[in-house]
């Protein structure tokens, strides 16, 4: 059994269950050095986003030390920060999960490459997805891009079982030093906001397995009808223990798998939003400008407006439409958004006020908890057209149509907006203690009116989508 020490640099992987890395360095009995590091790239995150990971990094810190480990923190750029831990440590190897945003597999690369050139071991596991975006080809070879091939492809891909929880890992006798998570001030951008939001965080490993039980023993059954109705709890909401790894996809797969096969009517349909993740992957793999830029290159002579008022109001919740405000007021809120809320804010951003979807894809990436890179790209590109697999242009979903056919009681656009209500609930209050005191806003002002005229909106995203196309 090797006494070398094996670093292990855990990123959107904090959990020890469902963990190849993890699994196999307790199989090789090498005692471990877990890390996490502030790099330029994850210093780069949103508000909302780097606030929740420093949650997540604190609730996996203690996991950790229930089997005697510690988390080393540090802060600097990876690959410095892991030389110099390997020189303290006498470390010969560094391992980690993958990740497959842009940014990150240029760091990765570049940290694999100079590390095998010291001579250290350097390696990367899977962990993040079902099914890394490289082995799932067309029959010609290529990659997939349309959805719905996709899925017939994946659907019946075996899926390894995970890796049970360790019971003993092997640390060190003499950890190397390490900053305090504190100190780092990961949220110190979500300001007041942050007290506000904290409330609807379900952090680590334990809570996300608790709340995909829940989820299972329940909603799943009604998930096909349900998850579109933005009123009720019809969905898992495990976004944001996915994005941080706090619950592994394999794990979330099979037991996915388990009830389907015990007859819960929406199981398959969970399956298939799961899938849906892995699709938007598959195509940040292959197609890594899906983040920066038009996925269809026609689409950049489309005459979308960059960031204006009317936008403005919309990052406010205050244009008039009451479903697209409950939207964004349930974000500065609880820190996400319900699914079918998210198509209606991004249709009318990009459709009635013509404004380009990177603005929307900004400020989501700032905003939002569960914020993914793959999901938040795939999303907004499909919402505007612009995109794979996307909703048609010509499509321009009504927010008020939308609202009697999935809020018909009103009830999620009572709970977030407080002008709607004689005795506004907590909820719709707290989006004023969440909200920036610089906008001004308070819950006694009059509903604000319409940015603009349904009607004339769709004619002129309509009249727009035409004129490209003439």
């Amino acid at each position: 059994m090797s006494e070398i020490p094996l670093i292990l640099w855990f990123r959107r992987d904090l959990r020890l269950g469902d963990q190849p890395m993890l699994s196999a360095a307790v199989a090789s009995g090498r005692p471990v050095v877990p890390v996490f590091i502030l790099d330029p790239e994850t210093e780069a995150l949103g508000a909302a986003p780097k606030w929740r990971l420093g949650l997540a990094v604190e609730a996996f810190a203690k996991a950790l030390e229930g089997l005697g480990l510690r988390l080393i923190l540090r802060r600097g750029n990876a690959l410095d920060v892991l030389r110099t831990l390997v020189a303290e440590t006498g470390a010969g190897g560094v391992w980690w999960s993958r990740l497959y945003d842009p940014a990150s597999v240029a760091r990765d690369t570049a940290v694999k490459a100079a590390l095998k050139g010291d001579g250290i071991e350097a390696r990367s596991f899977a962990g993040h997805l079902l099914h890394e975006p490289w082995d799932v080809q067309t029959g010609q070879g290529g990659f997939y891009r349309v959805f719905t091939p996709y899925w017939k492809a994946t659907r019946g891909m075996g899926v390894s079982a995970p890796e049970p929880l360790p019971s003993r890992v092997r640390g060190l006798e003499v950890w190397p030093g390490s900053d305090r998570l504190e100190d780092w001030r990961l949220g110190a951008a979500m300001n007041r906001g942050a007290s506000v939001v904290l409330r609807y965080q379900v952090v680590g490993e334990a809570a996300a397995r608790a709340k995909l039980a829940a989820f299972l023993d329940g909603p799943v059954g009604r998930y096909s009808e349900m998850r579109d109705v933005p009123g009720v709890q019809g969905t898992s909401r495990l976004s944001e223990n996915l994005t941080y790894g706090e619950i592994g996809i394999r794990e979330v797969w099979h037991a996915g798998l388990r009830a389907r096969d015990e007859g819960r009517a929406g199981a398959e349909s969970f399956l298939r939003e799961l899938a849906w993740r892995e699709f938007s992957y598959h195509l940040m793999h292959h197609t890594p400008q899906i983040t920066t830029g038009n996925w269809r290159p026609e689409w950049d002579a489309f005459p979308w407006r960059g960031d204006n008022p009317d936008a403005e109001r919309w990052r406010r919740g205050t244009t008039g439409e009451p479903f697209v405000d409950a939207a964004m007021r349930e974000m500065y809120v609880t820190g996400t958004m319900h699914n079918r809320a998210r198509m209606i804010a991004g249709s009318y951003l990009t459709k009635h006020l013509l404004t380009h979807w990177k603005v929307g894809l900004d400020w989501f990436a700032d905003c939002l908890t569960d914020w993914d890179p793959a999901a938040n790209a795939m999303g907004w590109q499909w919402v505007a057209g612009s995109g794979p697999d996307s909703s048609p242009f010509f499509r321009v979903f009504n927010p008020a149509g939308q609202a009697e056919k999935f809020d018909a009681d009103a009830r999620y656009r009572r709970r977030f907006i407080a002008e709607l209500s004689k005795v506004p609930g907590p909820e719709a209050l707290a989006f004023y203690d969440a909200v920036p005191r610089s906008w001004g806003l308070a819950p006694d002002q009059p509903y604000p009116k319409p940015v603009i005229d349904l009607a004339a909106g769709r004619a002129a995203a309509l009249a727009a989508y035409g004129a490209r196309n003439a």
